[in-house]
């Protein structure tokens, strides 16, 4: 049987989805995360707010700052973040750890307060998203050619988020968050983390 070129043996010997091999973050994003249902406010607004920044950048950028990200963001704790002002605003923008665009920054506050108005309404992020989950039985993806970039389903959940008051979200981003959030699951045909249950904590 020939390995698929978009599989690839990582250290340890287990196939894994090529982009995963070469940095160790990636590789623990990869085996832990990527893929796997993941629910929650804060959980599921940290995704859509690092996706989102990640737009233009390279994903590895995000995850080494990802800490930084979760310090500056108060642990993208929903209610904290919907009540930032003008200070806040200009402190992150002086903050070196994180990715200093006025845009993104005001992105994620909105999206906050998009969030916050879900739950006056009493509605959650975690419904709206999951309720754009498609259909889980859908055969794995043999490369990487096989998967786009936007879905039908990531198209609708961005129309819908934006609707909603969020900024930020298009269906590319939309359909990333997706993938990180679990809504899909993008691991190749053959990589050994496709079938895992569970993610670790992060």
């Amino acid at each position: 049987m020939t390995e698929s070129p978009s599989i690839e043996p990582g250290e340890d010997g287990r196939p894994r989805c090529r982009w995963a091999i070469g940095a160790p973050e990636y590789l623990d994003y990869h085996d832990w995360e990527w893929g796997r249902p993941l629910h929650g406010e804060n959980e599921l607004f940290e995704r859509l707010t690092l996706e989102a920044f990640q737009s233009g950048l390279s994903w590895l950028t995000i995850l080494r700052k990802r800490e930084n990200f979760r310090r500056a963001f108060d642990g993208f704790d929903v209610e904290k973040v919907a009540a930032y002002g003008e200070r806040d605003t200009a402190r992150l923008l002086d903050d070196a750890g994180i990715v200093r665009n006025r845009k993104k920054i005001e992105a994620a506050i909105a999206n906050a307060r998009a969030i916050r108005e879900l739950h006056a309404g009493r509605e959650t992020l975690d419904e709206v998203v999951w309720g754009f989950a498609p259909d889980a039985s859908r055969s794995a993806p043999k490369s990487f050619d096989e998967l786009a970039a936007t879905t039908p389903e990531s198209t609708a959940l961005s129309k819908e988020l934006k609707r909603r008051g969020f900024v930020f979200v298009g269906p590319t981003t939309a359909y990333a968050s997706m993938q990180a959030a679990g809504l899909v699951n993008d691991h190749l045909a053959g990589c050994a983390f496709r079938d895992l249950p569970g993610r670790r904590a992060t």
